[in-house]
Formats: structure tokens, sequence, C-alpha cells
């Protein structure tokens, strides 16, 4: 078979690494892999492909800030995409992320549906039956149900500051999704998988959750280089984790616990612009985004506990990252968050229960039983979150929905 997978990023941050980890599966089992992309150019086993430019890029993010019409710009761009997956003739087109000022949705959903080529599409958010909003828990909205309109989130990503088009958007956006026919949906957790039957999207949908990659997550025993660059000996290690640092995913919890933690703890986030850095408290220590996974897996091995206290989510690979190396996640009750773990290898608390939070993370970094923990932890992720296990159900997917 010949799959081309369509993703905002390349083997960056986590929905462009599950990209390039199903390519491997794929290469692995003797067959070829395209990833298609708008930005971050990572290197990949997959055959890449550019779309579009930095300039196509910004038009279509002017487009979305003046008119709310996020995902019908870059006409161009995609124009010339389809002359690409023209000459590769794919078996299946599998998407990923197709929001991000990249690709042109109505363009490229016309084209698929015209040629009937099978789709599996990868759900990593809510922004493909919303008219505007990746997601709306946080406001409590419930309108994509029905018809979305007079969005409260329209100054949230993708932000508008001229229109509010979520009408429209909900109204194009249930035509132009449903109108294939040989398509699959695949959600990484049960909670989206939940929301999917209940929103305009017709076509089925079956969970499967996010892989990582257990020989490069796993627990590193000599930690002591790190230990020395922060001069952190005999304190427990909070860790929180993410691509992007905002509110959903709770760096004011973070700086609040920093008040309300004993100098026992340190905590470290990973993942922070250098303006985030220089603004945080002196008992808070912060790094900038990575993109080595021997890094992320060090600090991971560090950590007494990996705290995730995010407002909006889906299924976090650092959570399972951090199972993977050993470490215990506590997490807010936020979408598929919760599905990481169970009560051996983490704790679950109460969305923005700063409280709970704090004397859960004191409980797991005062445990007298951390090697138990550790070891439990890796057995969760070796057991269901093997990426060659998780993985090879979209290979089987793929195979299938091609010969339909």
């Amino acid at each position: 078979m010949k799959i081309l997978q369509i993703n905002t990023t390349v083997n960056s941050g986590s929905t462009g690494r599950i990209a390039e980890e199903i390519g491997k599966v794929l290469i692995a089992n003797g067959h070829e892999s395209y990833i298609a992309y708008g930005r971050c150019n990572q290197e990949s086993k997959s055959i890449k492909i550019k779309i579009g430019s930095s300039k196509d890029i910004n038009i279509h993010g002017l487009i979305t800030l003046l008119t709310d019409r996020h995902g019908f710009g870059s006409k161009t761009a995609t124009q010339k995409l389809i002359k690409e997956i023209d000459i590769i003739n794919p078996d299946v087109i599998g998407l990923h992320n197709i929001h991000g000022y990249y690709i042109n949705i109505e363009v490229l959903f016309k084209y698929i549906a015209e040629k009937n080529i099978p789709v599996i599409w990868t759900l990593h958010d809510c922004w493909s039956f919303t008219g505007h909003c990746t997601y709306f828990d946080s406001v409590g909205c419930e309108k994509w149900k029905i018809q979305c309109e007079k969005c409260p989130k329209t100054k949230m990503y993708p932000a508008s500051f001229g229109y509010d088009n979520s009408f429209k958007n909900y109204r194009d956006k249930k035509y132009i999704f449903n109108q294939i026919e040989n398509l699959q949906i695949i959600t990484p957790s049960n909670w989206l998988k939940d929301l999917v039957t209940q929103s305009f999207l017709k076509h089925p949908a079956t969970c499967i959750h996010n892989g990582t990659d257990i020989n490069l997550f796993k627990p590193i025993l000599d930690t002591e280089s790190v230990i020395k660059k922060w001069s952190i000996k005999n304190k427990k290690i909070v860790l929180g984790v993410a691509s992007i640092w905002d509110e959903r995913k709770g760096l004011s919890d973070f700086i609040e616990m920093s008040k309300m933690l004993s100098i026992d703890y340190k905590i470290i986030l990973i993942g922070l612009s250098k303006k985030q850095i220089a603004e945080l408290p002196q008992n808070v220590i912060g790094i900038q985004r990575t993109e080595s996974v021997e890094e992320l897996a060090l600090y991971y091995s560090l950590a007494s506990v990996f705290v995730n206290p995010t407002y909006q989510d889906n299924f976090p690979t650092t959570n399972i990252e951090a199972l993977a190396c050993g470490t215990p996640v506590i997490t807010y009750n936020t979408g598929g968050s919760p599905e990481a773990i169970d009560q051996e290898t983490g704790e679950v608390v109460p969305k923005g229960d700063k409280k709970a939070l704090q004397e859960a993370i004191i409980k797991w970094c005062t445990t007298k039983n951390e090697d138990e923990v550790q070891k439990k932890c890796r057995e969760r992720a070796l057991q269901f979150f093997n990426k060659d296990d998780r993985y090879l159900e979209y290979l089987h997917l793929y195979e299938k929905i091609s010969k339909k």
C-alpha cells in the first residue's frame, strides 16, 4: 500500500510524532509512507511533502484573524498538494490535524470525495465538529451539538478579532466533512469518541490510544548530571511538560503550586518560551522546548511525579511518556487525560482544585513504595501504550479500508 498522512507538523510535537511512528510501522511492514505537513521540518523516515510556504501560513492566519474562516485559506497551497497526491496515487489518506493555517479543507475534501480515496482521520481535538474552537469544555458550551453561533471563544485559537463566523463555519464543515463515504474516524480517547458520536460527523469512530516509544522513553538511572546542573540534590521533583504553555495547560496552577509546596520540592517546567522563563518565580526551573527524546526521558526519569493540570485536552502523550519512564502521573479530570492511568500509577483530581492537587503531589512524592510505583508505571506503559502495538492497529485499519 501507499499511505499519505497529512498533519500540521512532521515528527514534531505530539501529533507530528504520532504520524511519524505510524509511518515507521507502515515502512516496517513493506508499505510506502508519505507525510505532507505545514511546518516544523524535522527528519522523517517517511517521504516528506511540504505544503505551502511561510507566506501562505501568514496569509491564512490573517484571513482567520479578520474573518474567522480558519481552514478556508491556503487555497493555492492545497491545489499544489493535490497535484502531488495525484502523482503518489495513495491507497489511503491518513488525516490528523487539518487546522493550523496551512490547508484548505474545502479544496482537499472535494478532491478526496471526487477521487473516492479512502480516509482514516485521527481527531486530536474537537475542531472538526465545531464552528470555531478546538475545545469547548472550559466554557461549558454545547452549541456544537445543534448549531454553533455567537461563539464564546472567538478570540481564542484560532483567534478572530474581526467577525464571528461560527454559524457559517459549522454549517460548511458539516457538509464538507460528511461528503466522503469511505472514511473512518480514530480518536485517541474514549472521551473524544463519545463526543464524536454526539456530533454532526456521521462516520464510524474507533478509539485507539496513542502509543510511545518504550525503548526511548524508559527509566534512566543516571540523572546526576541534571541534579548537579540545577543544584536540586535531595529535592522532590515535580515535572510539567508541554509543547506550548498557555492557560489551558495550567501554567498558572504550577505557579500557585510553587507557593503551596515546601522547600523540599522543586518544580521543573519544559517547553516554556524565553519570556515565560524570565517571569518564573525563583523556585521554579524553566526549560525551553526540546525535540530531544533522550533529554525528555532524562527529566521524566528524574521526576518524583509528573503533573498535568490541563484544562483542555484529548489524550496527552506526555502522560504516557512519563509512565514509560516509571513516573506516576497526577492530572486534572480533563478530557481523556485520566484514561492513561489507574489507581496504582497516578491520581485524578477535580479540575482546578489546587488544594487537591497539592495533596496528591505530596502523597505521591512521599510514598514509601517508590520502586514498586516505578515498576507499575512502566508495566502499564508496556501493556497499553507500546507504540508498536497501538500503531499496528492503524496498519490493520489502513489495510481494511483500502479493500472496501
